[in-house]
């Protein structure tokens, strides 16, 4: 019998203006494997435990930061008698849509190298400054100032960065021992791949042939890793990026359905509506209704 993790797929604020939910979780017995198409951060600030990812397993003490890219399958363990506390930050890659052209951006976020690990741990006086962002970070996300979600954003990208660099130098030190480094599968490849390339026309077969395997193969693969067709997932990525700029944009609907990756407004608005049962104005006009609520 085959096991399949469970696949979240929502979380708070996720359909608003602001596609960002931060949190504070005291987790007494962990948390069970699941996956999901967001992007997720951790930072430990209390406690000790372990997790494991895409099978890789490494401790979780103060000071240990994870940052969880789309469909990576993860777990935590709490250890026996120990609360394990940390901050939890979920956000959309929508969240930076009007900066989505940027290329050093999209490779932070969705186009790191896969043999990366997907966690670092901080110590001395960097585990203390980072401590520190990210207590400014909560503090800025439970208050109402003006310029709040830009500084947000703003504080969001520094932690990925300083996150980004100091693990790319910890593994450069360990690269003469890191041969076949964990991650590199196939399917995330091809995860990436359609990230970075939603806007082009893909198919089934072009994509396949890309990766130099069989549409068969592909589509099976796509089943087995996701429970949904290879065209759910590419409407999926196509449409978050749409509402992103839906709802932080003042976009013609028609350049958003080419921005998204739909070759006609009359494609984008059936699809849309099949998939999010309302059409891109009205989800435009809820969008700025929740966003006036939100605030």
């Amino acid at each position: 019998m085959s096991y399949f993790p469970e696949y979240i797929e929502t979380y708070p604020n996720m359909d608003t203006a602001f596609p960002l939910h931060f949190s504070v979780n005291r987790l007494e017995s962990g948390f069970r494997a699941h996956r999901h198409d967001y992007l997720e951060m951790s930072y430990v600030i209390g406690g000790e435990g372990t997790e494991t990812i895409n099978g890789a397993t490494h401790p979780m003490k103060p000071g240990t930061l994870s940052f969880i890219q789309p469909y990576q399958i993860h777990e935590l363990f709490t250890f026996p008698g120990c609360t394990l506390t940390l901050y939890n930050i979920r956000f959309s890659h929508g969240l930076f849509a009007e900066l989505e052209s940027k290329a050093e951006l999209q490779r932070l976020l969705i186009g790191t190298d896969a043999a990366l690990p997907s966690y670092h741990h901080f110590e001395g006086e960097q585990g203390d400054s980072l401590r520190r962002a990210f207590d400014a970070l909560y503090e800025e996300y439970r208050g109402d100032e003006s310029w709040r979600r830009l500084r947000m954003k703003i504080m969001l990208i520094d932690i990925l960065i300083g996150f980004d660099r100091n693990r790319t130098r910890a593994a450069a030190l360990q690269a003469r021992h890191e041969e076949g480094a964990a991650g590199k599968s196939l399917f995330l490849d091809i995860i990436r791949f359609i990230q970075h390339r939603y806007k082009e026309d893909l198919t089934l077969n072009a994509v396949a042939d890309h990766f130099r395997i069989s549409p068969a193969y592909l589509s099976t693969l796509f089943r087995k890793k996701t429970g949904r067709t290879f065209l759910q997932h590419v409407h999926d990525v196509r449409l978050r990026h749409a509402c992103g700029l839906l709802s932080s944009t003042d976009m013609k609907i028609a350049d958003i359905a080419m921005e998204a990756g739909y070759g006609s407004y009359n494609t984008f608005s059936r699809i849309f509506r099949e998939l999010k049962g309302t059409t891109p104005n009205d989800y435009r006009k809820l969008s700025g209704e929740l966003s006036g609520l939100s605030r």
